[in-house]
């Protein structure tokens, strides 16, 4: 029998850094996904986790041990954090560089963050080599992303816009425009909308709403709050 495709590594590698993401803005696995491809007999299994911190990443690395304990190897990678971001991978015995960092490459190209990865391999009895390595572990983590469903964490400043009903039609046509998230609306002698407002245009979308209105609409300003945007559904979470 073909031995597997084994060569002395260096355990985990601490990838290089990448370019810092704006802090308003990281998008994450929602919840879990997983997908499967086969490569000459060997099995590629990987399991896609949303995860918060590194004790959380081990724990979800150990359970798919357990889970595929026959399998021979578990390679990881995982992104947390923003800024400073914490990046990790390992090739688990695999050739070095021909698993982790592949893993990594495609959660980097995606843009996840707070995400891990894992891919088990059960052997099939022929060699890849580290060109056919690198193809099936990166393989295996884009067949997880395509059944993944997709969060982005951010941030924003929710307004109470209060205007009379004729203002209030030109403002929900400005919202459809200008795509603006509406959390809320409260209809009495005049209408209050809750908008929820990118922080950087928050300012320049709040002139214009007073531009429109003729001055007449009473704005009224919160504090910065966190959100979680899932496919279009809006989660203020704090």
């Amino acid at each position: 029998m073909a031995k597997s495709d084994r060569k002395k590594n260096k355990g985990n590698e601490a990838a290089p850094a990448e370019p810092v993401v704006s802090s308003l803005a990281r998008k994450t696995v929602n919840g879990t996904a997983s997908g499967e491809i086969v490569e000459k007999k060997s099995r590629f299994i990987c399991t896609l986790t949303h995860v918060e911190s590194e004790a959380e990443a081990e724990a979800v690395l150990a359970a798919q041990k357990k889970k595929y304990y026959d399998a021979r190897h578990h390679c990881s990678a995982f992104i947390l954090g923003n800024d400073p971001e914490i990046v990790r991978s390992n090739d688990d015995g695999e050739p070095a560089g021909s698993a982790g960092r592949p893993i990594l490459s495609v959660l980097q190209g995606e843009e996840l963050h707070d995400t891990i990865a894992v891919v088990t391999r059960y052997f099939g009895g022929t060699l890849l080599g580290v060109g056919g390595l690198i193809r099936a572990y990166s393989g295996a983590v884009k067949e997880a992303l395509n059944n993944a469903s997709f969060l982005e964490k951010k941030m924003g400043i929710p307004v109470d816009v209060t205007c009379t009903y004729n203002d209030d039609g030109k403002l929900k046509y400005r919202c459809r425009e200008q795509g603006l998230i509406v959390l809320n609306e409260v209809y009495s002698d005049n209408v209050t909308t809750t908008l929820l407002l990118e922080p950087s245009d928050a300012d320049r979308t709040l002139a214009e709403i007073v531009d429109l209105t003729g001055g007449r609409a009473v704005i009224d300003k919160k504090d910065t709050v966190s959100y979680n945007d899932i496919d279009g559904k809006i989660e203020v979470t704090g």
